[in-house]
Formats: C-alpha cells, structure tokens, sequence
C-alpha cells in the first residue's frame, strides 16, 4: 500500500510576528503596521457602518470628508505643525517631487542648491536641469555615497532659491545625523546649514516620522508614503505658506502646488485608497505615545534599538563589510556585504526560508538591505541580527 506524502512542514525557526507573518525587510513598499493591515480588511468591504467599502466611495462623498479631515488633523498632531504650512497629497511618486520643486519655486535664471549624497537626490538635480541654473553644493559620490558632507564640505552658491537634500538615502544606508562633541553619534536629525532666509527643501520618503521633525526648520518637505506613512499611490507634501505664493513661471493648473492647497488635495479624484491608508497609520503613530512621552520620541527610541541590534552583529565579526561610514549610518536602512557574491546570494536565500523576506541590495551597491521602517517588529531585528551571527559563524 502506497502512502500519501505529507504536507510540507513549516519549519520551527521560521521568523514569524504573533500574527504568522513574515519579516518584510524590504526598502519600498515597506511593511505596514498589522493593525492597520486588520482595519483595512474591515474597511474595504464596509467602513464606518456606511454599507460601502473605502474603494468605492466618493471622493467628495461625507465619508471621505471624514477621512481626509481627519488624515489632515491627525498629521498636524504629530509633529505639531504650524497654521502656516499646508499638508497637501500628490500623485507621481517622489520623483515627480523633482520637477515639481524646481518649476514651482526658482526661475530659470536663479541657480538652487543640491546636496546628492544617493541615487534619489542625484535624479533629483538631473531632472531640475530642466529648470534653468543649478549648483551641486556638495556630494558624496567620490566614495560612492557612503557618508554624509560635513557642513565645510559644503559649498553654496551666492543667491540660491532653495537647497534640496535628502535626509535618508535607502540605497546606501546614509542618513543625516548630529554627532556630538566625544565623536559619539547620537542619532538626532541634522540639517544642512542654510545660509540665512533660503528654503530648505527635503526628500524625507524614507524617514519621516521615524524620529522627532520640527517642520519650521524646512520650507518644503515631501515623502512618498510607501516607507514609513502609508501604501504606494500618494506623496505628502508640507509646505509653507510663502513658498505656495511663488509664481516663477505659467505652469499647467495640475502642476501647481496652490491647486491643490486651495482644494484639500483634491482639485480632481485624488488617490483616495491611498490617502485613507495614511490617515489610518497617522492614527497609529499618535497611539505609540506612553507614559507620557511624544510618539515620535517613542518611535525614535524603538528605532534606535531595532537598528542597534543588527548593527552590533555586523560590527562583532569582520565577515560582514558595511556600506556606510559608522558615523552615518542610517536608522531605516542598514547595507552590508559578505565576503563574495556568492555568500550574498547564499545569505539572502537562506534568510528568506528562515522567514526574513526583501534583503536583497540595490544593485548600486550589491550585498543585502534591510529596511527597518516604524511598522518593522523589533523581534523582526533581533532574528535577523541572530541570524547574520550563526551564518557568519558557518560560513567565516
């Protein structure tokens, strides 16, 4: 008599959350908080008692009203952002973000200000140049995006319009940071030092809202939302209030950010599946509060542990290679290699049957990725950091 085979076991070390997920690890589309994944499943067949799922409602119907209201409000709760300054939802992604920027706030003949120190902030000068006279400030590209320009490696122009830089580079595992007087990183934000009355503009997509943001610092911020707010399908943008007054050039009446400011993002059917997903993860990031502590500091501290747990395994061996330069390594996205190709690919195999999915590298840097957005488990960390210790020990 022949046996029927057996279904396949899952194995015991497999990295699980409570829930039976995986650990996503990947740099975009990140993870998203599981109980903000349980109430879209409840929201997507009916929300609020109304008999219609998110997907279907209008987009100018009462209960988008009160979704969108209440994404507006609770994004102004959490870092307390000033009457001046409005929160607008766009479309295109980031990297329309680099157009929009330039065609909205210089002309043609003032120069602006580029700090590149990754892929992403090199694309955002290359499609500028459209715009007329730019400067590339200062880079790190002459050792590959590996660390951040200090302030006297920085060189402005004379007049510029604004200075974009991007505070987290995913690729390189670059982030800008304040290092104190002992040489100690102390992982609090640092910004370029903006000559007096320019606009500091900042590609925050992979690290808003993973740590305390004073927002006045800043005359425009914008972030796709699929790191650390939301889904894929929209972009929030902040913005001041005299930058919204800016009129350079005559632009189509969609490519304007005063449209969308004067219409509460939506002039035309804005990405409303999109939208309602951050409003849902905004209310989750106001929830981290405790004991009497900001949400942000709160989160801030959790990610300074999830990343120091990884960190201290890639520094307890000399089997694994960091991308970033110690005093500029990111929180998000940690970028490391083993000593061959091969070992990479053994590694990123072997980790995704252990339950640790999206650590393959960019290809501009090779080796492995692991992004550590706000909704990552901290338990997510330590199994990895354990096992990047066990296969380094197989492996060395």
């Amino acid at each position: 008599m022949t046996t029927a085979p057996s279904a396949p076991s899952i194995k015991p070390s497999v990295a699980k959350t409570a829930s039976g997920r995986i650990f996503n690890f990947s740099a975009g589309p990140g993870c998203l908080p599981e109980e903000v994944l349980q109430q879209i499943q409840q929201d997507v067949l009916n929300i609020a008692g109304s008999g219609i799922g998110i997907l279907e409602h209008s987009h100018r119907g009462k209960n988008f009203d009160k979704v969108l209201a209440e994404a507006f409000s609770d994004f102004r709760k959490i870092s307390n952002l000033p009457a001046n300054y409005q929160i607008l939802f766009l479309t295109g992604g980031a990297t329309s973000q680099n157009f929009m920027v330039p065609a909205n706030l210089k002309s043609q003949d003032q120069a602006a200000d580029y700090i590149t120190t990754g892929y992403w902030a090199e694309k955002a000068l290359e499609h500028a140049k459209i715009y007329g006279a730019l400067h590339e400030a200062g880079t790190s590209k002459d050792k590959n995006h590996s660390y951040i320009p200090t302030d006297s490696q920085i060189k402005y122009s004379g007049n510029p319009a604004y200075i974009h830089f991007c505070s987290n580079n995913t690729i390189y595992g670059t982030e800008w940071h304040e290092i104190d007087a002992s040489g100690k990183n102390t992982w609090q934000q640092r910004d370029p030092k903006a000559p007096a009355g320019v606009p500091l503009v900042c590609d925050m997509s992979s690290d808003i809202y993973s740590r305390p943001v004073d927002f006045t610092k800043y005359g425009l911020v914008y972030a796709g939302a699929q790191k650390n707010l939301g889904a894929a399908g929209t972009t929030v943008i902040v913005i001041r209030d005299d930058l919204l007054k800016r009129k350079p050039r005559e632009l189509p009446w969609m490519l304007q950010y005063d449209t969308f400011a004067k219409d509460e993002s939506r002039p035309n059917t804005p990405p409303v599946f999109a939208i309602y997903i951050c409003g849902l993860v905004f209310k989750w990031i106001l929830a981290q509060a405790q004991d009497g502590r900001h949400c942000l500091d709160v989160l801030h501290e959790r990610n300074i542990r999830k990343a120091g747990h990884i960190y201290a395994a890639l520094d307890s061996t000399a089997f694994y290679k960091g991308h970033a330069e110690k005093n500029s390594r990111s929180l998000m996205n940690l970028t490391f290699k083993c000593p061959t190709p091969e070992l990479d690919d053994r590694f990123c195999k072997e980790a995704g049957a252990e339950g640790m999915d999206g650590l393959k590298g960019h290809r501009s840097t090779g080796g492995m990725r692991a992004s550590m957005y706000n909704a990552m488990p901290e338990d997510g960390c330590k199994a990895l950091a354990d096992f990047m210790r066990e296969f380094a020990r197989k492996n060395g």
